[in-house]
């Protein structure tokens, strides 16, 4: 039978202030990729048409689509919640219930004998 040794690991450190962090971003060099906006999505080739470019379409119909998402999502929580707190309800009510039948039966139980 062997034993690993334990292994400490070291503290976290303590996060960084609001000091600390505006100092960072600040001696950031100005091509940072952290601090650059992402590039505008490639357009298709659909040369001089008129109207919004594919692209554009396809991002304005993605945004749409993954706003339903997270709605069907804020929705689905609402709902779970709400079965969690009935659930908790008729929990305690069979608690209450297998109680009261534990009683009814010692009872009995004193009344045979």
């Amino acid at each position: 039978m062997s034993s690993k040794a334990k292994r400490v690991l070291p503290t976290r450190p303590e996060p960084p202030t609001v000091e600390q962090l505006l100092a960072d971003v600040r001696g950031a060099p100005p091509a940072d990729p952290v601090l650059l906006l992402p590039a505008d999505p490639p357009r298709g080739s659909g040369g001089d048409r008129d109207g919004p470019a594919p692209g554009q379409e396809d991002g304005a119909e993605e945004q749409e689509r993954l706003y339903r998402q997270c709605r069907g999502y804020v929705e689905m929580n609402r709902r779970l919640r709400e079965a969690r707190g009935e659930l908790a309800e008729k929990r305690e009510e069979l608690q209450r219930a297998g109680m009261a039948l534990e009683r009814d039966i010692a009872e009995m139980r004193q009344k045979a004998f």
